[in-house]
């Protein structure tokens, strides 16, 4: 079953819209997939849910950009009986219901409210497109721009927007948040938490059962694109990249971001469940970006370490374009790296350590979050593409490789797909196999020509990445790239959605 949401007027031909990026508008539930190749593994029963932007409308401000399509849920559940559901519907935020109404778009230029048609002020314009999140048996669509939106996981449904029953001050929340593996604890912060291009932001924790323990405020050194954040056992860790948002070039219809090469990238740490008071910043190198944040941890001499991907500028076009900065994705430099400091010392500065080659989406186990760990897997390039890379994402290249790190021997693995081949992040099952790494899910797009593709979800063993995925799922539909995925195991689904 699909539904065909149809706009008026052709979209730009631009990264945001072609390839991979083409608009499909679809809502679409198809039951009982099964595998081309391979079997399913049968620690992989559960839901994959995933995130997808995919536009209604057609934007008045060209160029747009991908980051402000709207968002849609996707799930694809791995059934008790080896088949494989697929849905995908569309999150219907205040601002996707203002334009469905009207037939057309109405907000302007990239999280700049001064662009957006006079129809819609003091409407919520969040889009809801980055990460599904899901804690205590709640599903939320989250974009660090607004409130998460609560999606019912059974229907795929929107409920409506999130605030921890009242609790919640903030009026942004982020689209990365961290789960204690032990404690079950959610911590979660959100930047320009009380208004547009703000320095002020604002750090929680939720209980085991999602209940808001905690919520403080905090101007930090700049307004920053914080896209990510992590913790340890013992600190919150926030991130500032070097990306800047100054109200006044908003208000007169410019860009929201602006990279600024000659800044340091700040690094705030403060006691996991101490008071903001106790932030200390650190400073790394001027005019690097990264946007995520494979893990942390503190070890016991006051050093705390944080695992994230960096590149020597900003990657994303629109804003390299806003910032009068020109730098090819081959050219972006970087790598895998640890950064470190010491918090029994005075100094301000950040220790860097390179683990390994260029790359995104990190993945790890969810029982190593925030502990000294032993293996991480992310998406990268292969360095010997045999033709170019798919066109599609946010920076309009897919990943065409799957790396896994071993950081106690260094060993650095992985599995190039096959050319015409792209992958969007992946999401770790465990194994209930004792010394088993677990799988690793994704969904691979294949280009089969000019605006011909294919799709299937693709199952790794974690363990042995080189030896290429156990299984194959084809999803017969014209499907967009994902930004985010989130993994829930079939006990805890089924107790969710039979509530």
């Amino acid at each position: 079953m699909a539904q065909k949401l149809e706009s008026a007027m052709p979209f730009p031909a631009t990264l945001d819209y072609m390839g991979l990026n083409k608009p499909v508008g679809q809502e679409v539930s198809i039951k009982g997939l099964k595998p081309s190749e391979g079997t399913i593994p049968a620690d992989v029963r559960g839901a994959f849910f995933r995130a997808v932007p995919d536009p209604q409308f057609e934007p008045f401000f060209v160029p747009d950009t991908a980051l402000s399509d709207d968002g849609m849920i996707s799930r694809v559940l791995f059934n008790e009986d080896g088949t494989v559901d697929y849905d995908i519907k569309y999150v219907q935020t205040p601002r996707w219901k203002a334009e469905h109404d009207a037939g057309r778009r109405l907000f302007g230029r990239y999280r700049n409210p001064y662009t957006n048609d006079p129809s819609v002020e003091g409407v919520e314009g969040t889009v809801s497109n980055t990460t599904p999140i899901w804690h205590a048996g709640t599903l939320l669509m989250t974009k660090e721009d607004g409130p998460a939106m609560r999606i019912d996981p059974a229907t795929l449904d929107t409920i409506g927007a999130y605030d921890f029953g009242g609790a919640l001050k903030s009026k942004t929340m982020t689209a990365h948040v961290r789960v204690d593996p032990e404690t079950k604890e959610m911590f979660v912060y959100g930047y320009e938490a009380d208004g547009l291009c703000s320095k002020t932001m604002s750090y929680w924790w939720t209980d085991a059962q999602g209940k808001l323990v905690r919520e403080q405020f905090f101007e930090a050194p700049f307004c920053s694109l914080v896209h990510d954040f992590t913790i340890t056992q013992d600190h919150a860790i926030f991130p500032l990249q070097p990306t800047t948002a100054d109200l006044e070039i908003v208000k007169d219809k410019g860009p929201h971001w602006v990279h600024k090469p000659d800044l340091e990238y700040h690094l705030g740490v403060m006691p996991r469940y101490g008071d903001v008071s106790d932030i200390r910043w650190f400073k790394g190198p001027k005019g690097v970006s990264s946007f995520h944040m494979m893990n942390a941890f503190t070890t016991p001499d006051g050093k705390v370490h944080m695992d994230h991907h960096v590149t020597d500028t900003i990657a994303f076009p629109h804003i390299q374009a806003d910032s009068g900065i020109n730098v090819p994705p081959s050219m972006l430099g970087g790598g895998f790296q640890r950064w470190t400091v010491d918090l029994s010392s005075d100094s301000d500065t950040v220790e860097v350590t390179p683990l390994g080659p260029p790359g995104d989406m990190p993945r790890i186990a969810k029982k190593d979050e925030g502990r000294n760990y032993s293996i991480g897997y992310y998406c990268s390039m292969d360095p010997q593409m045999k033709g170019p890379p798919v066109m599609g994402g946010v920076v309009g290249a897919m990943f065409s490789a799957l790396l896994r790190k071993d950081f106690v021997t260094g060993a650095i693995s992985g599995y190039n797909l096959p050319p015409a081949h792209g992958m969007s992040e992946t999401v770790h099952v465990a194994s209930s196999e004792p010394g088993h790494e677990g799988w690793l899910v994704a969904i691979v797009d294949h280009e089969l020509g000019p605006d011909r593709y294919e799709h299937a979800v693709w199952i790794w063993n974690a363990g042995d990445l080189p030896a290429g995925p156990v299984t194959k799922i084809p999803i017969p539909t014209r499907m967009r790239p994902q930004v985010h995925g989130w993994w829930v195991p079939m006990a805890e689904y089924r107790t969710a959605t039979a509530a």
